[in-house]
Parts: C-alpha cells; structure tokens; sequence
C-alpha cells in the first residue's frame, strides 16, 4: 500500500456536482470540496453563483454554474446534461438544494406541501438516480444526500419540511442497500442549527434563539464552514466502507 491516510481524502483529478451552491451551506461545502482537488458544477435556481465561482476557481479548481430550479423535476436533465457537457463525468454529487415553508399542521397547504416535496424529495430522488446510472459503470461515486435534524425530531410549524427530511433519511438508505454493491456510495448528513438564510426566521426571533443556543452543547450555531469536514469526508476515498449512514453535525444537539 502507497501514499498516507491523508491522501484517501484528496480528490484531484474529481468532479463535485453541488446543488443549493450559491450560498450557506452549499457554497461552504462546494468550495470544501474545490480546495481538496476538485472541479466543481454548481446548481442554483437564482443563478448567483459568482462567490462560488471566485471561491472555486481561487482554490485552482474549475467551476460551471447551472441556473436550474429544482422546483421543477424536469430540471434534472437540464443539470445532468451541463455536467456531463464540461466535464463527462459526475465523481461526486451533493443533493444540497432544498426549500422550507413555516406553517401550522392545521394551516399548511397543499401547494405549500407539493412544493417542499418536490425540492427536497422528488427532485433529489431524480436527480439522484440519473447521476447514479453515470457512476455504475465505473463502480465508482459518492451520493451526499442532505438530511436534518428534523429526520429524527418534529420540530415547530415546519411539517412538511420535518416529513420530507424523514424521507431523506430513509431513502438515503434504500439507496445504499443497492447501490452499494455496484461500488457507489450513498450516505446523508444531517446538519443542525446553521447561521444561514433559511434559519432567518429563527434567527431574528430573540425567544427561539436562546432556546435553541442554550440546547446545544457546543455553545453555538454551526456556520457554513462547520459543514466542510463532513463533506469532505463522505466524498472521499476515506468512506469507502461507509453506505447507509446519516452522518450528523449538530454541535452536540442530539446528544443532550
């Protein structure tokens, strides 16, 4: 055996498709992956990927940007076909995208619901499948799906978002179960409270702030950044033997 466990998680000579990468948690796990070798296709339904464009590209790594949204299923191959278009192949992809409505049980609609469904489950599930059926006849990829605390929590007003992480979780591991044996693998991680836009309703609410900062035993919330390591890890080599698993980064929080 060459090399040290220190190259296992190098990844030059690999292409990363990041979906959600034009801020918060995708734009911090894009640029993570870009500084540890490789090129990088970044999907944003605005478009605004130019910080992770310059992120990218200042780590040595090239970086195409795909203006897709993911509300929409029919924007898989759009995404599928600009990846393997610059770059014929798809080493690593990082279902990241995903959308959020605040409602109560009794209120949430059903527009409200097919939509967080659409993005956070179909598309991801489609878009997964497509960029699996590239990887197998090399026996070879990593699917980082994006799960959350709310796969294993009910959280407040957020229960069409609580149930399509759950789902995220569960078809994380069905995907493992037969995917694995063709060598690629599929794994999730499940972030806790992030200081990103999504968590700005939370952020801005003085109550809710303090209830959930005094919950985590690390003492704050996670930034984008805090993500990096995971990620890395998951796409890398060093995970070979890793399917199934619901990788959580949390600061301590499930652990209280």
């Amino acid at each position: 055996m060459t090399g040290t466990i220190l190259d296992k998680f190098k990844l030059d000579g690999k292409v990363a498709l990041v979906t959600g990468a034009s801020r918060g948690l995708g734009r911090a796990m894009a640029v993570g992956l870009a500084q540890a070798g490789a090129d990088v296709v970044g999907v944003s339904r605005t478009g605004a990927l130019d910080e992770t464009r310059a992120a990218v590209e200042g780590s040595g790594r090239k970086f195409v940007a795909v203006n897709a949204d993911l509300e929409h299923a029919s924007a898989v191959p759009t995404i599928l076909n600009a990846a393997m278009g610059a770059f014929g192949r798809i080493d690593v992809l990082v279902n990241n995208a995903a959308g959020q409505r605040r409602n109560t049980i009794l209120d949430f609609t059903e527009q409200e619901w097919d939509y967080i469904f659409t993005v956070n489950v179909k598309s991801q599930y489609f878009l997964a499948r497509e960029v699996a059926k590239t990887m197998l006849p090399r026996r070879a990829g990593k699917i980082i799906n994006i799960a959350s605390l709310l796969s294993f929590q009910g959280g407040l007003r957020v229960g069409a978002y609580t149930a399509s992480k759950g789902a995220i979780a569960q078809l994380t591991k069905a995907m493992a179960n037969e995917l694995a044996p063709h060598g690629v693998n599929v794994n999730a991680i499940a972030p806790g409270y992030f200081k990103t836009d999504m968590n700005e309703a939370l952020l801005k609410d003085p109550v809710r702030y303090e209830q959930i900062s005094l919950r985590i035993p690390a003492g704050r919330w996670g930034v984008p950044e805090d993500l990096q390591g995971a990620a890395l890890y998951l796409a890398s080599a060093a995970s070979d033997w890793v399917h199934g698993q619901v990788l959580i980064v949390d600061g301590g929080w499930m652990s209280w």
